[in-house]
């Protein structure tokens, strides 16, 4: 109890001792705070992440606008799907993806090869004469 209340004591002096005077300054502080976005593609199909590691090529290998370009194709016959009940059981909800949104290389690769994976792993024709990724 006796080291408590001198360690105690010690900081109180310490404290007290250390103290500057206080200066008065005007600080301005610019901030340019943008909002952003990120965007993350989860998939539930438990068998897609096996097959994307070992299936896809690196994101690099073409352009950003080659992969949407593909998405845009691959989200617009798969919404038509679900809506007139072609593959409903499998093509389950529409994918909301906008054209005009910067989803990122990383995304619209990981998009681009789950469209490949529904067609050839699963077997359910979303393109006629898609690309040939794989």
């Amino acid at each position: 109890m006796k080291n408590i209340l001198i360690l105690f004591i010690l900081i109180i002096a310490f404290a007290c001792g250390t103290q500057k005077p206080i200066q008065q300054k005007e600080v301005t502080q610019e901030t340019t705070e943008e909002d952003t976005v990120t965007y993350e593609l989860i998939v539930l199909d438990s068998g897609f992440e096996t097959w994307y590691v070992t299936n896809s090529k690196p994101s690099w290998y073409h352009s950003q606008d080659y992969y949407e370009n593909w998405n845009q194709q691959y989200v617009n016959a798969w919404n038509h799907q679900s809506i007139w009940k072609r593959n409903s059981q499998l093509l389950e909800g529409q994918i909301n993806y906008d054209a005009q949104t910067d989803y990122g290389l990383e995304i619209n690769h990981k998009l681009f090869y789950y469209f490949q994976y529904v067609e050839k792993e699963l077997g359910i024709p979303i393109i006629a004469n898609g690309p040939n990724a794989i």
